[in-house]
């Protein structure tokens, strides 16, 4: 799941905040059908709902694809030293103490994860939650988590050897088509070892929907889409000068994954392509937002900066806050069908992840400033040599 950049210390993007808002409510919408009403509440939105986790996994791959790329490219340049540990530093400081202060509370509230079991706390501590997870336990949905931690400690390393092997953009490029069709090939050796009864099953989803090395098709695309931003200007300028015409692309194509999907999300063309396909989908919309005249970057919608400031809380909050919601609204005669139920959930999961973001991810991100201020080995001697 994508964690937005520090507003203090960035602009923000428009566009970026509108696909992180939207990639939010995606999660909601299906979260609330499958742990709280039982049935689409919101119609296929709830249904394709899942895929805001792949919209964010695009986010991720692009922003953090484009810090290390961009590094790279300045020290090849010799006008700054890309750190990794302080590339890692940032990365946990961002990460951990929201996740770290909910996993708390899974663990030493019992109420927090209700019936469900609670994985062992090392498979989190290690990211490593997501392998062999079995749908139901709780905390389930920090999978994704998981995924993007084990991909964040990947890339750099990847990238930078590529890069002191003085290899050519090509060998890039190879990498990049060679995860993608690593990854079909795995999906499609997976699906042919299940019956057509474990299709759509929890084994479907603990072999192949959880599953580190099925996953990583959205933060590949990311990560492509970086590669061309800061290896191919030229194209990179030509593109983004036709933002709309990206955008109505991104739209159709998002919308004909969607319906295939919709259709048919555990057989074998969409477990295998499906994926690849909302990765290209997906950056073609940040594409959009990435360019200077379309309408997405353009457009501010109302609320959706906050939301995506937010989103990574509400994450990590939502699912069960509306779970332990359910029993008391019901007692008043408000189901989880009704407007009332519906409004009070969502205004408390943009509550809770509000105040998370501001006791727990504000300050570590004070303290990340101060003491980590960027990727680069003498950003912290430079801004000293600015104040003096």
């Amino acid at each position: 799941m994508i964690r937005p950049m520090n507003a203090s210390t960035i602009g923000r993007n428009s566009g970026l905040d509108t696909l992180r808002a939207l990639a939010i409510l995606l999660v909601f919408a299906n979260h609330y059908m499958i742990f709280v009403s039982g049935q689409p509440t919101f119609g296929w939105v709830s249904e394709i709902g899942w895929a805001g986790v792949d919209l964010f996994f695009a986010l991720s791959g692009y922003l953090i694809g484009n810090q290390i790329l961009s590094g790279i490219r300045k020290e090849q340049a010799g006008t700054e030293r890309f750190s990794l540990a302080r590339f890692y530093a940032r990365r946990l400081l961002r990460t951990l103490p929201n996740f770290y202060a909910v996993l708390a509370l899974y663990a030493l509230w019992p109420a927090m994860r209700g019936a469900s079991e609670l994985p062992p706390l090392w498979k989190f501590l290690t990211f490593t939650q997501n392998i062999d997870l079995r749908p139901g336990t709780a905390f389930s949905h920090a999978w994704s988590l998981c995924v993007e931690e084990q991909f964040y400690f990947l890339l750099p390393a990847l990238a930078l050897g590529i890069a002191m092997l003085r290899k050519s953009l090509a060998w890039a490029w190879l990498t990049v088509a060679g995860a993608l069709l690593a990854g079909m090939a795995v999906r499609s050796h997976l699906w042919s070892g299940l019956s057509e009864a474990e299709l759509g099953s929890a084994h479907y989803y603990t072999q192949i929907y959880y599953a580190s090395w099925c996953r990583f098709d959205e933060l590949v695309c990311g990560v492509a889409l970086a590669l061309l931003k800061n290896y191919h200007s030229a194209v990179w300028t030509r593109i983004t000068a036709y933002g709309n015409w990206t955008l109505a692309a991104g739209v159709a194509l998002t919308a004909l994954t969607g319906h295939y999907l919709l259709e048919d999300h555990f057989g074998y063309t969409m477990t295998v392509y499906g994926y690849p396909l909302l990765g290209l989908s997906f950056c073609l919309l940040l594409l959009a937002a990435l360019s200077p005249g379309s309408v997405l970057q353009r457009w501010r919608v109302p609320g959706a900066a906050s939301l995506a400031l937010w989103s990574y809380a509400i994450y990590l909050t939502h699912k069960q806050l509306c779970v332990l919601l359910r029993a008391p609204l019901e007692e008043q005669g408000w189901g989880p069908e009704s407007w009332q139920a519906l409004l009070i959930m969502g205004a408390a999961s943009a509550l809770v992840g509000w105040l998370l973001y501001l006791c727990v991810e504000t300050p570590f991100m004070k303290l990340r400033d101060r003491y980590v201020p960027s990727n680069y080995a003498n950003s912290s001697r430079s801004r000293q040599t600015v104040t003096a």
